[in-house]
């Protein structure tokens, strides 16, 4: 189960792309980056986030704590910037918020050259996975917090879902982004990792995260309710697990060209 705590103090706009999500405080006393759910991409960047966030966590992947952010609908009546007035109250309810790393910094070209090639590996093997198309050079987000490697910001993953046209064959694809991923240069085997990967992501584990997916983000989807849209996601996962040959050759071959 995820936590759910109440945002009580927006802190500061992040400006960087084009979301606009924000650092806030929370009635757990915690800080929290708030990705919003009336931001560009709606809920379905929420529920990338959530999964690409908890299969990570579940393979022992460095990925802080993400948690349901309760939005009251007064919450931004008094802001003065009109845009960020405007996100607030059109994500009135569930958001949700990632833990805040403070003093954090981006993956320096210094720290690429050291970063461990297993964990590397793993890393590229769930950004195959979850199709990741965020996690180049130009754009790693990876953060060094505290000299440890944290992974962040999966809401561009699971890009099948922004269609679902052909989504059960588009599940056995392989993932020919996998070319740019900042770490293939220093991954170990993708095979191994796979292996590895596929004994943790058992079926009652990939049902417990997508059952997490709450009801209010589950709209603009060609299925009848919420819980056949559960099931779709699942289904996905299920498939790219089971083809995940396809993709792991994929990045062998992308890897043997960058060693």
């Amino acid at each position: 189960m995820l936590r759910t705590v109440a945002a009580t103090r927006y802190v500061t706009p992040l400006r960087e792309g084009g979301s606009l999500p924000a650092i806030i405080e929370a009635d757990d006393d915690g800080l929290y980056v708030l990705k919003f759910r009336g931001a560009g991409q709606g809920p379905k960047a929420l529920l990338a986030e959530l999964l690409g966030a908890e299969i990570g966590r579940a393979l022992g992947l460095p990925i802080p704590e993400i948690v349901f952010v309760d939005l009251d609908a007064e919450f931004g009546r008094n802001e003065l910037d009109p845009e960020i007035r405007e996100l607030l109250i059109a994500s009135a309810g569930l958001n949700l918020g990632v833990d805040y790393l403070p003093g954090s910094l981006s993956l320096d070209p210094v720290s690429l050259q050291a970063f461990d090639p297993a964990l590397a590996a793993r890393t590229a093997w769930f950004d195959a996975f979850i199709t990741n198309v965020d996690r180049t050079l130009k754009n790693p987000n990876i953060l060094l917090w505290h000299r440890e490697p944290w992974l962040i910001d999966h809401g561009a993953a699971f890009y099948f879902h922004h269609t679902w046209d052909g989504w059960e064959t588009r599940a056995q694809s392989a993932f020919p982004a996998i070319r740019d991923h900042v770490l293939l240069g220093r991954a170990a085997s993708i095979t191994g990792a796979g292996s590895m990967a596929e004994r943790v992501l058992t079926p009652s584990l990939l049902a417990s995260i997508t059952a997490l997916l709450p009801d209010e983000w589950l709209v603009d989807v060609p299925f009848g309710d919420p819980a056949a849209t559960r099931n779709a996601y699942l289904r996905y996962l299920e498939l790219r697990l089971a083809h995940r040959e396809i993709f792991e050759q994929e990045a062998e071959r992308a890897r043997a060209q960058r060693l």
